[in-house]
């Protein structure tokens, strides 16, 4: 699989293309937690055939993951950022389409009132010139998806 450029976590504030995502959602930070680092995290999602941890546990700085979006394109991830319990981010480091130069996501949780706060960020620069709504079409259904499994 073809390697995609590394970077640094200034990328999330930086990326030529962003999305970034406030759900609100009415459970426990600690239950998004356990969903984000759960053998199959993100299973909720329709449009991820598959997601799964590489790495042996404890998780930490440097644990990677593979996902299959779509059925099509497969991500080898890396995680540069992991603050147990609230905060994990990573970047692509290989994936068998050359669509990305650079892609990653951040997922930040916080407590908010009653619940939490999940704060969710792609960055990406394209490696092809790709219409920006079909990023924003999968962003958005990822994103939908997780506030109804929350919600």
């Amino acid at each position: 699989m073809p390697r995609l450029e590394p970077f640094d976590v200034d990328f999330f504030d930086s990326a030529p293309q962003r999305h970034s995502y406030v759900l609100d959602l009415p459970v426990s930070p600690e239950r998004v937690w356990r969903g984000l680092t759960a053998s199959n995290p993100l299973w909720w999602c329709r449009l991820l055939s598959s997601v799964e941890y590489t790495s042996p546990r404890p998780f930490g700085v440097g644990t990677t993951r593979t996902a299959t979006v779509l059925g099509v394109l497969r991500l080898n991830e890396h995680f540069m950022r992991w603050e147990e319990g609230r905060r994990q981010s990573f970047l692509v480091d290989r994936a068998n389409l050359p669509v990305y130069r650079r892609f990653g996501e951040d997922y930040l949780v916080e407590r908010s009132g009653d619940g939490c706060r999940l704060t969710w960020t792609f960055a990406y620069e394209p490696a092809v010139k790709v219409d920006r709504r079909m990023n924003t079409v999968v962003f958005r259904s990822l994103v939908a998806d997780t506030r109804r499994h929350f919600s």
